[in-house]
């Protein structure tokens, strides 16, 4: 196995991977402490941080100075699933930062491979055995 999920005591699911902890809690309105991220918020911090990363790596590129510029995520649910039907991201740039490239960079942001990922999502097979 590559990652070993492990429980860690009322609502706490815990993961291992490439030498990496992540521990993961339920809020409290849901019966945990609240005491880390949940599952799901890591999985938004995935696609913002991804997209983060390829804004970052395309100003490095070209030599634009990085400080200023962040990214704000935001969420919108399907009223009726309850599942997030939209997810915006924005590119927050300093005045400074050159207008030739808005697009680009915009660009960028999207070819995130998390965003790529669900873009085509990959077909998930749950098993079950017995130590």
């Amino acid at each position: 196995m590559d990652m070993r999920i492990y429980f860690a005591g009322n609502q706490k699911v815990n993961a291992e991977y490439k030498g990496f902890t992540v521990v993961t809690d339920q809020p409290v309105g849901a019966g945990g402490e609240g005491s880390a991220p949940s599952p799901f918020d890591l999985f938004v911090f995935s696609l913002g941080t991804c997209a983060g990363f390829f804004v970052l790596r395309f100003m490095q590129e070209r030599n634009i100075p990085t400080s200023g510029t962040t990214l704000g995520l935001s969420t919108e649910r399907d009223p009726q699933t309850h599942l997030i039907a939209k997810v915006r991201i924005e590119v927050q740039l300093p005045p400074d930062f050159p207008d030739k490239y808005r697009q680009a960079v915009i660009r960028a942001a999207e070819t995130c491979t998390v965003k790529r990922h669900l873009d085509n999502p990959p077909a998930i097979e749950v098993t079950t055995s017995s130590r």
